[in-house]
């Protein structure tokens, strides 16, 4: 009997080679971290860390870990790295459970206005376990307030602060939020995940102010799902005045809110792949590769706005747009179904103090990671913009699709993905 899987692999992978992916946490990994993701190292349990396992036969996935650890060391320039967490919600909620006490208060960035789940909602654990005092956009500039965040954050004295966001198009200033964590004695845990490889490309401040680091290792960094758990330098700590506040034995409580904290034993064909990817990173074509991504989503900007396109910001800084379709009377949930019928994969997604639900929000939001990726330029941007808009503004032209599809068959045919596949 002929398994159904795998035709619906082959179909997926047909999606994507003929597609413009354009969510912004998505990215393609290459064709080695393919080959790690899908090798023997997923038949191995090992359970510990390397040096320390519950499991034998672990010689080489030590080696593997090691070579992960070290790398994410030598690119964010940390002194610690743990590579085990299964991805970015048990990653913050292992910072968390390392240094925080069930009630805790805890800021992050409300979740209708770009944060995460797990930076504090309230259907989130990081909502029901700690005490969650959510940040806020300018209403005006729908820019981060750090005035206002260090009133909240001075009003609620909170155990931690968590700087980072899913859906904000602009740079964000660790070293403001360092200096409102210090002021009232909060951790500052930075979550860089969509950002992390704009750091590494240089394209983006570090966050080598905060405490502790959480980033995934997919979105910019470009590898497998998956996360790691950072730790500053000693130099850096010393930079800020945290030998005091900072525990002598940090990593050792990171490491154990890991494991055993909240997870068993590590998928080593995904700690494989993120190694992969570390040793992609510290290339310098990565550099390249960051920067490209911003030049990118800037073009993109360009074009949508001359397009009439609202854009909260008014623009981007990074890897993504934000856009308020409402001018376009459309919703973001109809948008999404709409450019999915055409080939384009963006997602719905709430905009700033959003008038509408969030199964039917008003925005879209859109990035650049993965088709950078592929090899597209400024100019084909240009060209993608205009196919959203004609898609958008010309919604249920039979005809109009029709030349959008064949424009993007003429864009996926010249950057092509996985030929080998």
């Amino acid at each position: 009997m002929k398994d159904e899987l795998f035709p619906l692999i082959d179909k997926e992978v047909k999606r994507q080679q003929d597609g413009l992916e354009m969510i912004p946490s998505e990215n393609f990994v290459s064709e080695n971290v393919l080959r790690a993701m899908g090798s023997v190292l997923t038949n191995k349990y090992s359970e510990g860390y390397p040096g320390k396992r519950y499991y034998g036969g672990n010689e080489f996935i030590n080696g593997i870990e090691n070579l992960a650890r070290e790398r994410a060391k030598e690119l964010f320039a940390v002194e610690h790295a743990n590579v085990q967490p299964y991805s970015g919600s048990p990653a913050n909620h292992a910072a968390m459970f390392a240094v925080l006490n069930p009630g805790d208060t805890i800021m992050g960035l409300s979740l209708p206005h770009g944060g995460h789940l797990t930076h504090g909602w309230k259907v989130s654990f990081a909502g029901k376990y700690y005490n969650s005092v959510p940040y806020e956009l300018d209403p005006e500039t729908h820019l981060l307030d750090y005035e206002a965040i260090y009133r909240l954050a001075k009003k609620h004295k909170p155990a931690m602060i968590i700087a980072g966001a899913t859906a904000y198009p602009r740079t964000i200033d660790f070293e403001k939020f360092r200096a409102i964590a210090e002021d009232v004695g909060a951790y500052l845990l930075a979550d860089i995940s969509h950002i992390s490889g704009l750091i590494v490309a240089g394209a983006h401040p570090d966050a080598l102010s905060a405490d502790i680091i959480m980033t995934t290792t997919h979105k910019t960094l470009r590898g497998p799902r998956g996360a790691m758990l950072l730790l500053p330098s000693k130099e850096d700590r010393f930079r800020i005045g945290l030998e005091d506040k900072f525990p002598k034995n940090l990593a050792q409580k990171i490491d154990s809110a890991v494991f055993p904290g909240l997870q068993g034993g590590p998928h080593n064909h995904q700690t494989a792949g993120i190694a992969v990817v570390l040793g992609e990173a510290l290339k310098p074509e990565f550099k390249e590769y960051g920067k490209q991504i911003v030049a990118n989503a800037k073009a993109l900007a360009h074009e949508l706005i001359d397009r009439g396109f609202t854009l909260i910001t008014g623009g981007t800084d990074n890897h993504l747009l934000l856009i308020d379709l409402r001018n376009k009377n459309i919703s973001g949930a109809d948008a999404e179904t709409l450019l999915d019928t055409v080939g384009i994969t963006v997602n719905k997604n709430t905009i700033p103090f959003d008038p509408n639900p969030p199964m039917k929000p008003s925005g879209i939001r859109i990035g650049t990671p993965a088709l950078t990726t592929r090899g597209f330029v400024e100019k084909d941007m240009e060209v993608v913009g205009e196919l959203i808009a004609d898609a958008i503004e010309h919604r249920g032209d039979k005809s109009m699709q029709d030349k959008i599809r064949k424009a993007i068959a003429n864009l996926t045919h010249a950057h092509p993905l996985y030929p080998h596949l």
